[in-house]
């Protein structure tokens, strides 16, 4: 039986719609600045999805955010759901009426529950039978009753991983909410959400504003808390303003700035009425390495460092102001003496740790402990030795300098500086390491070896640095599997996307031309005796070859060159890489889509039926021209191809490849492979079995028919 509750609607629009700006606005206790911009895009989303939802037409949405305000902004926005028509479908005509034609049980039901006679419902006939069915006209419902449900549910549905409670409310939310702005037009929309009633009213800058905000319509909102609140509500504005003028005080400075994307991000999100403001620290801290002044700089206070037109740092920075001070160099000044604290602390780390070698502290690695059931940080390199050894060998690299290398490379995770700076690991070691009077291969390859340390970040250059960067990524992956820890969907605490992408794009881009299985294997012996490790090399190089799918989605590549490509699973990712540019260039050409469908017909005829002359073709069997002539190409294009392939210039194996394709269309159009004589047919399933292994050397070209 249908079930009764079955619906359908068909929207009858009114003749004209009225529509009115929205805007709301939650105001709370200052946001967490980092997930600002992520927070106020969800809430936006939110909002015009569940509007979208209710059949509610909105026009242009903007969103604002600040330390302390979430805002939406929507132009147009229906003030009424439209009127609709429902169609409920209830029972199938045959469960609806006995043999004699009287109602069942079932339709009395369902006229019943919807308030008409049984012989006033409509019957409705589809494919799969004929049903009783009602209209039921159902009247619109006012947007201003369904956005407090609306705004709630998207607030609700933030992504905030852990919320607060604040005063005696049960109310929970990322930070403690103080006020709620919602209109619709010039009214108020009636809604109670996170325990505030809502109102027109808003607030301004913490310091420079005093009392509440009246707004009327939702177009003042911009301009009253610029004017009057001293806020600029528009995160992108802000951070436009904030970029503009600290680029222009460091140019009146004489200097450079660094405007790190991510700090410009922060910092927008930490100020509601930017003012840049310079600040000096003293020459001699320029004594410490750039990096830790700049990591302290920018990850401690916030700053934007200054450097000259050398690219040398200067004792300047700039950093940006919450307040518009009447005495602005007392805020130079604060900013200045909050600085040198962390400067000094800097200093003392870099004199202490200059006073013992970097050599000395390999022992202390011995009580480190990189995972429990892996051992230490001094096992691990231990591991990695042998299997950088391995690639140094594969690549030329010095095995004298890449031993070094790797028995160093963890050394400074016990210095001081790392200890207080864990960003500076690796850079601290090749200062340490110059300073040591290491080659300068070894002292190159301790920083190269977290290389790359985020997407689109350099690539370690060095073959020294490259061996140990890969060895290093490796065992930790081939570890990390091999105790249960592989990512999830949504958890990786390993990072080991991100090391497989690190390797992947360290072979291709700089041309590591070794066999990723092999390299596993290798790294899996260096674990035997510690963890199970059965199984796992395959697990990596499947989990490694997903990254390497949006790898190249990023480049643009479609996933049906990527599938051909990775069908036949080579095991060197530079290999894969000339495949992959080899097939995308051959899927532009006007035979790539007639020998794809050839070659998709030949695996499916292959899947089901074996020749039983193991390759060999009998040219006597031949019942014509077409066969010969296909079987004479072929034969030519093997000769031809074969230093192609050896070559690994699959580019121009391809180009030559589709040359055959007319007299494969016409072997196609003309001969029946599975012919009743059975030695004719296993000569021609031979034959397809021959063209199949021929066009299969570079990729699955089957693969490739849209």
């Amino acid at each position: 039986m249908a079930d009764s509750n079955m619906e359908s609607p068909a929207t009858n629009a009114p003749a004209t719609k009225e529509r009115k700006a929205f805007l709301v606005e939650l105001g709370t206790e200052e946001l967490p600045p980092r997930a600002l911009k992520t927070l106020a895009s969800a809430f936006a989303d939110g909002i015009v999805k569940r509007l979208t939802e209710a059949k509610l037409d909105t026009g242009e949405v903007a969103v604002y955010a600040s330390p302390r305000r979430l805002a939406v902004s929507i132009s147009d926005l229906d003030t009424q759901q439209a009127d609709q028509t429902i169609e409920r479908r209830g029972p199938a005509v045959a469960a609806a009426f006995d043999a004699d034609g009287n109602p069942t049980k079932a339709a009395e039901g369902f006229a019943r529950s919807c308030g008409v006679a049984v012989d006033k419902l409509d019957r409705l006939k589809t494919d799969k039978g004929e049903w009783l069915v009602t209209s039921i006209e159902e009247k619109g419902a006012k947007t201003a009753e369904l956005l407090p449900d609306i705004v709630a549910e998207s607030l609700a549905a933030l992504p905030i991983p852990k919320r607060m409670r604040w005063g005696d409310r049960d109310t929970e939310f990322v930070r403690p909410a103080h006020w709620l702005l919602m209109l619709l037009g010039k009214e108020v929309v009636p809604a109670s959400v996170l325990g505030l009633q809502a109102d027109r009213l808003t607030r301004g800058h913490r310091f420079h504003s005093t009392g509440d905000i009246s707004v009327a319509q939702p177009d003042q909102y911009l301009s009253l808390l610029r004017q009057q609140g001293k806020v600029i509500a528009d995160f992108d504005e802000r951070r436009e303003s904030i970029a503009k003028g600290v680029q222009a005080l460091a140019s009146d400075l004489g200097g450079n700035v660094d405007l790190d994307e991510a700090l410009l991000d922060e910092v927008t999100a930490l100020v509601e009425w930017p003012v840049p403001v310079a600040g000096n620290f003293d020459s001699e801290y320029l004594e410490i390495p750039s990096e830790v002044l700049i990591t302290t700089m920018k990850d401690n206070q916030k700053y934007f460092p200054l450097f000259d037109a050398n690219d040398k740092l200067m004792p300047m920075f700039i950093t940006v102001s919450n307040i518009d001070s009447t005495d602005m160099d007392m805020v130079r000044k604060g900013n200045e003496v909050v600085i040198r604290p962390r400067l000094a602390d800097a200093m003392f780390f870099w004199q202490q740790d200059r006073k013992q070698p970097l050599a000395d502290r390999m022992d202390t690695l011995k009580s480190v402990v990189f995972q429990t059931k892996l051992g230490s940080i001094h096992d691990k390199t231990e591991r990695v030795a042998k299997l950088a050894d391995f690639i140094a060998n594969g690549i030329g690299a010095s095995a004298e300098h890449t031993r070094r290398a790797v028995a160093l490379s963890k050394c400074d995770l016990v210095s001081e500086m790392v200890g207080e700076f864990a960003s500076v690991q690796g850079i601290m070691g090749e200062y340490y390491a110059r300073l040591d009077g290491e080659d300068e291969a070894v002292a190159v390859a301790l920083s190269e070896q977290y290389l790359p340390r985020y997407a689109d970040d350099k690539l370690a250059a060095s073959p020294v640095g490259q061996s140990l960067a890969i060895a290093d990524r490796l065992d930790t992956l081939v570890g990390i599997f091999a105790i249960g820890q592989k990512p999830t969907g949504v958890k990786d605490p390993f990072a080991l996307r991100r090391l497989s992408l690190g390797v992947l794009r360290t072979m291709i881009e700089q041309g590591v031309d070794l066999d990723l299985r092999e390299l596993l294997q290798k790294a899996a012996v260096g674990l035997q005796g510690r963890v199970d490790v059965s199984g796992v090399v395959d697990e990596v190089f499947e989990f490694m070859v997903e990254r390497l799918r949006a790898y190249y989605s990023g480049k643009g590549v479609a996933p049906k060159v990527f599938d051909s490509v990775a069908a036949l699973q080579p095991g060197s990712p530079v290999d894969f890489d000339r495949r992959i540019l080899a097939v995308n260039e051959f899927v532009q050409l006007p035979e790539a889509e007639s020998l794809a469908a050839a070659n998709k017909r030949i695996n499916n005829i292959l899947k089901k039926n074996q020749p039983d002359s193991n390759g060999v073709v009998d040219t006597s069997l031949f019942e014509g021209a077409t066969e010969s002539t296909l079987y004479s190409e072929l034969q030519a294009l093997e000769t031809t191809t074969e230093p192609l392939f050896k070559a690994g210039d699959y580019s121009a194996a391809l180009k030559a490849l589709a040359q055959v394709r007319s007299p494969v269309d016409n072997y196609f159009d003309e001969v029946m492979v599975m012919a009743d004589d059975v030695s004719v047919r296993n000569n021609r399933l031979s034959m397809l079995g021959n063209m199949k292994a021929l066009f299969s050397r570079v990729a699955d070209i089957g693969l490739l028919q849209s």
